[in-house]
């Protein structure tokens, strides 16, 4: 992806063809930072942090400036500090965020009601059915960051394109406050010079298996036989990376969306400073949830992460995958990776939950192009099996046994 400054940002020209471009990213630009600059308009260009300021406490969100320091949210704030010493802390207000979230979705929705919410400040828009109305895919995103600056305050980055994939990449190029629009026919003149982290789906783990064989641009994906790419990274995300590198994407905006969730979470009876045992109740955390969600043949898009510190703090993280599962594995890698960015030395929780929200019917869902899960899926309802005869417990993850004392 591009990078989170705004360095290496990019739009289009007046005299693109986005004819082909009627799928719509929108994302708004550093959505908390901006929302606190709203009251604050004396520090538009000075660095502000948007969090806790406390030893143990993370950087919520981060305006642009003070990410050219190297600040970023998720980041210790004790680390964002020493990075920029200068930087404003403000304290984060939910309510204010949620307000001109839904004042925004509001102007989406008056656009066209093809409206794909992903987050507080995200969404996908087909607006393929609105052109007669408002114009071509460049005007109504235009149409779109006029209005939500002139309504809000705020800026917004709009990618548009002919897949999903490709317009949510492209918004991230256009950042901060640009349009970018990818022609279907310029979609792999696009993507094959991206490296390969911009793919989605594309962690640490799987960016540096790619690495190692020598694969650093989407182009270099795409040229790997399938076979190769399936051996190192799965069969099924051997596939979803073989395609996505093509620009393959069938995915449509869907304008479902379930206001519930399934979750677990724990207080420990004494702070926890092991992160092995936190990474552990992680995992049974998330087995549970995913058991839970099968059982009532449910599959959700987001996962979302709950700590509370010893200082009573409490942060969530949350992930919203391509597609929707209902398999522990892909919820506890979800989770982790979200848990890793906020474990930093001497941390002390509380409390650690999981959850998984976004949810929807699971039948025929998580089992397309999108769907990394097909190796754990068969698995784990075994294992659903063996409880129903059994009781929980009979079959864990070795990762859950301790070691016999004696």
């Amino acid at each position: 992806m591009s990078r989170q400054d705004g360095s290496d940002r990019t739009v289009s020209a007046a005299s693109v063809d986005d004819s082909t471009a009627t799928l719509l990213h929108v994302d708004l630009d550093a959505f908390f930072a901006s929302v606190e600059l709203l009251d604050h308009p004396e520090l538009v260009d000075k660095p502000v942090i948007v969090g806790h300021r406390s030893g143990r406490s993370v950087v919520t969100a981060a305006n642009y400036v003070a990410r050219r320091y190297g600040v970023n949210s998720a980041m210790p704030m004790a680390l964002a500090l020493r990075r920029c010493p200068a930087a404003i802390v403000l304290e984060p207000q939910m309510s204010r965020y949620k307000h001109f979230s839904d004042q925004v979705m509001g102007i989406f929705g008056d656009i066209t009601p093809l409206v794909e919410q992903l987050g507080i400040d995200e969404a996908f828009l087909d607006v393929a059915g609105a052109r007669r109305l408002h114009g071509s895919p460049a005007v109504i995103g235009a149409l779109i960051r006029r209005t939500v600056e002139a309504e809000t305050g705020l800026t917004c980055s709009v990618g548009a394109a002919s897949t999903k994939f490709v317009a949510k990449t492209a918004s991230g190029r256009a950042k901060p406050n640009g349009l970018l629009v990818i022609p279907a026919e310029e979609t792999l003149a696009f993507l094959h010079p991206l490296p390969v982290g911009a793919l989605w789906g594309v962690g640490q783990t799987t960016e540096a298996s790619l690495l190692r064989l020598g694969l650093r641009q989407i182009g270099d994906v795409a040229r790997t036989p399938l076979a190769v790419l399936q051996k190192t990274v799965g069969e099924a995300s051997g596939r979803k990376l073989h395609d996505l590198a093509w620009g393959r994407d069938p995915r449509t905006v869907t304008t479902e969306r379930e206001e519930k969730s399934v979750g677990h979470e724990v207080t420990f009876e004494h702070d926890v400073t092991d992160v092995a045992r936190l990474r552990s109740e992680l995992l049974r955390q998330s087995d549970a949830v995913a058991a839970r969600l099968r059982g009532a043949g449910l599959v959700g898009r987001c996962v979302v992460l709950k700590l509370r510190y010893a200082d009573f703090s409490t942060v969530t993280r949350s992930r919203t995958l391509a597609d929707a599962t209902d398999v522990g594995r892909r919820i506890y890698e979800e989770a982790a990776a979200s848990f890793d960015t906020l474990a930093a030395s001497g941390i002390r929780v509380r409390l650690i939950g999981v959850r998984v929200e976004q949810l929807g019917d699971g039948d025929g869902q998580g089992l397309g192009l999108w769907d990394p899960d097909d190796d754990w899926r068969g698995a784990e309802r075994a294992v659903d099996t063996v409880t129903a005869r059994f009781g929980r417990g009979a079959v864990r993850p070795a990762s859950l046994l301790k070691p016999d004392k004696g």
